[in-house]
């Protein structure tokens, strides 16, 4: 899976009061609109996040907020509340964290001298644009919907999704989803007209797919009547016979998202549109804690449809939208183009033009980046290393066990009472709800018993399992290839390993001078794996060996657990690579325009010539599966670990 930056994990200084200020408004704004639903709010994933940032609700709180908020959407809430509002707090917290040399980043590439720079202060210093297989950089620069030449029951009109009240969704939305006993619901029509009648109907079925409607008389009275015309079956797919023959099945649209990972997105907006999220696809994950623009398709949802979506939800713009026969499929994308501010940094002009110049002559060594193994004291290449021993004891104790450093208060009590009593029921309790993987697997452990660890990990998601055996391929390669550099440096050696098409040949001594640096690659661990002829071969047995696996068979019992084989290229020279210094005074200030902003008009702040900050405004292309971080530690020489970053921060705030 094609991977960009920093998963969950803020590298930033801590916000001014201006910021805090704004995130207890949005706060305060949940919750109300929380209790007006009567939900219950719950949390989320095990992984840390910074200090709210401003988000695009400072655009749009004064839009509606249908009351449809999806449950994911509220333990992110109380994600956002729980968290340590003090900086030096948070970077105490974080001394038990990884850094860089914990994961085997240890060495550069470039000669220059080092310097300072704040890394993410704020998400919108860090832009993403993916880019797809033809080459072309997704951008959104167009809100209009494309106009069919078939008038199509499913184009709504403006009106539609005006003329239910809220009341009126919450019960259609609870008939449709079966959440109650009611086998209708019933709308009076306040206006009896032909037309408005109608406008009810195509709303009910436009936005609640399932439902189908009918108009009867009550007491004189005029009311449509919605009804399941297939119980679940029914909720399945959107109605098919009212899509036209000459429509291609799939709406692609460019999707803009601000502080939003593409999961937790299509989460949000198959919510919103009541579809699953399975008639969605895409061809990269991209970063959390950034704002990102990538391609987007989904199955025989209109254009209006989607386009509606944009006055209704915060963090989100959808656009370019286009009707085509295909779906999208992860790893199609060439890349992905960043657009990266460094704040406040401290190199000289010569330093930086030294760097730069590197970055785009030599590049960076192709490490996997810190978001690949966690953020607190139990690394997931651990818990990966365990699975792969079948050591199914050490990986419930990883998991589960107590551990120093951030975490919120509810996981801490649940270790705490995991650790007093191994009592999976009365751990569970401690948890405001169960959808984390200390509450997944305690689920786990309630249904099949102690004894059956594998079936209850199993419970787990498939991803989020298969993360912890990546993370440890990934250690184990970030090591061999910090060796290899030590051992060899910058040059092909023989025995060195190469591409020929999908497959690796070993580099001969009379064809070295063929090759370079940047023509090499080193094998993840895995089946069926060619290992390189030289030192490091060796040097990968005897890791695995230390860690008691057979590097000759990363076979598992357990089929999903087995390791296959691939390649990385050890260097990667970024593309398109551009770079100017900036200087500012006000750090809450954007130092670029965003595609939201272009397409709203907006300017770009005037800059002072000489502000008391300078920063460092770069760009670059990178193909899938390289991390940004890593050519931007290259950059800085500097540690790129939260860890390390936390206390760079907390210092330049005092």
């Amino acid at each position: 899976m094609e991977t960009v930056e920093m998963n969950s994990v803020s590298l930033k200084r801590p916000h001014s009061e201006d910021d805090v200020t704004n995130a207890d408004e949005i706060k305060r704004q949940k919750i109300s609109e929380k209790s007006e639903t009567g939900n219950d709010s719950g949390q989320s994933v095990e992984t840390v996040t910074g200090q709210p940032d401003k988000s695009l609700l400072e655009d749009t709180k004064n839009e509606i907020i249908p009351n449809e908020e999806s449950e994911e959407q509220e333990d992110e809430e109380l994600e956002d509340s729980d968290e340590d509002g003090d900086p030096e707090s948070f970077a105490d917290m974080m001394k038990h964290g990884l850094t860089e040399s914990d994961v085997g980043i240890t060495k550069f590439v470039s000669s220059h001298k080092g310097f300072s720079g704040i890394l993410k202060e704020r998400y919108s210093d860090f832009v993403v644009h993916e880019i797809g297989k033809d080459g072309r950089v997704s951008h959104l620069d167009d809100f209009s919907v494309p106009v069919d030449d078939e008038v199509n029951f499913e184009d709504p009109s403006e009106e539609t999704f005006t003329v239910l009240s809220d009341e009126d969704k919450q019960r259609l939305e609870e008939l449709q989803l079966l959440k109650n006993k009611e086998t209708s619901v019933a709308i009076e029509v306040i206006e009896d007209t032909k037309e408005k009648r109608t406008v009810i109907h195509q709303a009910v079925k436009s936005l609640f797919p399932g439902l189908e409607t009918k108009t009867e008389d009550r007491d004189g009275k005029k009311y449509i009547i919605a009804y399941h015309a297939a119980g679940k079956k029914a909720l399945a797919n959107p109605r098919k016979h009212s899509w036209p023959k000459s429509r291609g099945s799939y709406c692609h649209f460019v999707l803009y998202k601000e502080n939003k990972d593409t999961m937790d997105a299509i989460n949000v907006l198959s919510k919103f549109l009541r579809v699953k999220p399975n008639i969605f696809s895409y061809m990269g994950t991209k970063d959390k804690r950034a704002i990102t623009v990538q391609e987007i398709a989904v199955l025989r949802i209109t254009a209006q449809r989607l386009a509606h979506l944009n006055k209704c939800l915060m963090n989100f713009k959808l656009g370019n939208f286009s009707y085509k026969n295909h779906p999208l499929k992860l790893g199609e994308l060439q890349g992905n183009h960043f657009t990266v501010v460094l704040r406040n940094i401290t190199g000289t002009d010569d330093q930086i033009e030294q760097a730069m110049h590197s970055l785009r002559e030599i590049g960076f060594i192709n490490y996997y980046g810190m978001q690949r193994f966690g953020t607190t004291a139990v690394p997931t290449y651990q818990i990966g290393r365990a699975i792969l021993q079948n050591n199914w004891n050490e990986v419930m104790d990883l998991i589960l066990k107590p551990r120093p450093g951030a975490e919120k208060g509810y996981l801490v009590k649940c270790r705490e009472e995991w650790a007093k009593t191994k009592d999976p029921a009365a751990a569970l309790k401690k948890l405001p709800v169960k959808r984390c993987v200390e509450g997944q697997l305690l689920r786990g452990l309630l249904k099949y018993g102690m004894k059956n660890i594998i079936s209850a990990f199993g419970i787990i998601p498939r991803n989020n399992r298969l993360m912890y055996i990546h993370s440890y391929q990934s250690y184990v390669w970030n090591n061999m290839v910090s060796k290899r550099i030590e051992e060899y440096g910058l040059r092909a050696v023989p025995g060195d390993l190469t591409l020929k098409g999908a497959t690796a040949v070993h580099i001969e001594e009379g064809d070295v001078d063929n090759y370079t640096i940047h023509d090499v690659v080193m094998p993840l661990p895995g089946f069926d794996v060619i290992y390189p002829k030289h030192k490091i071969g060796e040097a990968y047995k005897e890791m695995l060996v230390a860690d008691n696996l057979d590097i000759n068979n990363m076979r598992h019992k357990i089929r999903d657990y087995s390791l296959s084989g691939a390649y990385r290229k050890i260097i990667i020279r970024p593309q398109n690579v551009n770079w100017e210094v900036v200087a500012y005074d006000d750090p809450r200030i954007p130092l670029f325009t965003t595609d939201l902003d272009k397409l709203e008009g907006k300017p770009l702040p005037v800059l002072p010539t000489d502000g008391k900050f300078r920063a460092l405004k770069m760009e670059f292309s990178l193909p899938p599966s390289t991390y940004a971080t890593m050519a931007i530690r290259e950059v800085l020489k500097m540690d790129t670990s939260i860890k390390n970053q936390t206390q760079l921060n907390t210092t330049w705030l005092r």
